[in-house]
């Protein structure tokens, strides 16, 4: 049971790997740079990560075997013949220690992160996606060196602390969450606020407009869409919205499968 565990996961972190590319988040001379991980559900202790060593070593071509699983300090445990952990294994070892709660860890080096990272420049609320994200003012690791050493994997854990984000000083950021899909998106949120935030620094200057606090205030708290009158004759009073449209699609993709550009017909 635990084997079969191990190759399940191990095809979502691949899948979740290739949607780093397929979104982005990971390409052109980035194109080996980053890695998602995930928590094996049965063995909380271990967790599968994009390795080093591959013959083809981009996160476009990764494959299921290809994936490492690794103990929770970081150590070998399975893998191809001639691979590693990822350089920066220590990164995900330590906050999967740090936080029990987190399932799975994503880190890449996306341009407009790192642009904000090296300019010193705090991420404001620019859109709706993401919003909440930035609220806050995020940690940053003020390093550009790759987290290679319990020390310093420990020191981005303790930076991250209850957050879903922490940002690495010219580096890019690392995101936590409950899933690969939760972590993916989570960055692929925190890259578009970046650049928002880039765009309105470039157009504006340093004291650009924001989304003020009140206004992400307004979108908590809302009366069920259920309870709307013009929504209570077509929505069940248990009806929750569906989300995942981006990530059901861009896995499809990675997975060739058809069915994430349905044909259409023309009348």
């Amino acid at each position: 049971m635990s084997r079969r565990m191990w190759e399940e996961v191990k095809y979502e972190v691949a899948v979740a790997n290739r949607v780093l590319a397929e979104t982005g988040l990971a390409t052109g001379f980035r194109a080996s740079l980053g890695h998602t991980s995930m928590r094996i559900p049965t063995d909380p202790n271990l967790f599968v990560v994009k390795g080093r060593g591959y013959a083809v070593d981009s996160l476009h071509s990764v494959r299921p075997e290809d994936m490492i699983v690794c103990d929770i300090d970081g150590n070998f445990v399975d893998g191809p013949v001639g691979s590693s952990q990822c350089f920066e294994v220590k990164m995900h070892s330590c906050i999967y220690k740090a936080r029990p709660d987190v399932k799975s860890v994503t880190h890449v080096h996306p341009h407009y992160i790192v642009l904000a990272t090296t300019l010193r420049k705090r991420l404001r609320p620019m859109n709706q996606e993401g919003i909440q994200l930035v609220q806050k003012e995020l940690p940053v690791w003020n390093h550009v060196k790759t987290v290679q050493t319990d020390e310093e994997g420990t020191e981005v854990a303790g930076l991250l602390g209850d957050s879903k984000a922490v940002l690495l000083r010219g580096h890019g950021a690392t995101t936590v969450g409950n899933s690969p899909e939760d972590s993916v998106m989570t960055m692929l949120q925190l890259e578009e606020q970046a650049k928002m935030n880039y765009w309105a620094y470039s157009a504006m200057g340093e004291d650009h407009p924001y989304i003020e606090d009140e206004l992400i205030a307004e979108m908590s708290n809302r009366t069920p869409m259920p309870q709307l009158p013009h929504f209570k004759s077509v929505l069940p009073p248990e009806w929750r919205p569906r989300v995942g449209g981006v990530w059901q699609y861009y896995t499809r993709v990675v997975q060739n499968d058809p069915s994430a550009k349905p044909q259409i017909n023309k009348p």
